[in-house]
């Protein structure tokens, strides 16, 4: 079935297009049992009737993000990962991700900084957001809590996801 997720920018731009979603969590100590932010943002997107064709929890190592991620690449084309963006010694999801990406989507952190503001104050530039396009599909990494995933799933990633694939998919 064919999703069309509406953007404000809703003309030849925005073609109706299959979106599959994947969730990765990077965290060392989540659980199934204990990740809501992975399961915010499967049930934010299965509002949107977009079916999760993957999730998982992956550790923060650099290898077992990338193998995940492209196991993810091979079931669904709106990849989100959450956690392990931050500046401590062991966030290395900006480090495993962002050599693999073919664009970037610079206004993604941009604009994720600066709605986070409303939230956290000057905090937000702690945050070290990215997105980009790997094959033709979107990949976002946003940072782990539950109020960052919402932020950024409910206000960049929902509203543009359609108009993001029907560019980078051609």
């Amino acid at each position: 079935m064919k999703r069309n997720i509406t953007s404000v920018m809703n003309n030849n731009h925005v073609r109706s297009i299959d979106i599959t979603g994947a969730v990765i969590t990077v965290s060392s100590t989540r659980t199934i049992d204990s990740d809501t932010s992975g399961k915010t943002i499967i049930r934010l997107l299965e509002e949107k009737s977009i079916p999760i064709g993957y999730y998982i929890i992956v550790p923060d190592r650099i290898e077992a993000i990338r193998n995940t991620l492209f196991t993810a690449l091979k079931k669904s084309n709106c990849i989100i990962l959450n956690g392990g963006t931050g500046l401590t010694h062991d966030d290395c999801t900006i480090e495993a991700v962002s050599p693999l990406l073919e664009k970037r989507i610079e206004g993604f952190g941009e604009f994720f900084r600066t709605k986070s503001i409303i939230q956290i104050s000057t905090a937000s530039m702690l945050s070290r957001a990215v997105a980009g396009i790997i094959d033709g599909k979107a990949v976002f990494c946003i940072p782990g809590s539950t109020p960052a995933v919402t932020l950024a799933t409910t206000e960049l990633i929902l509203p543009e996801i359609a108009h993001i694939l029907s560019h980078a998919s051609r």
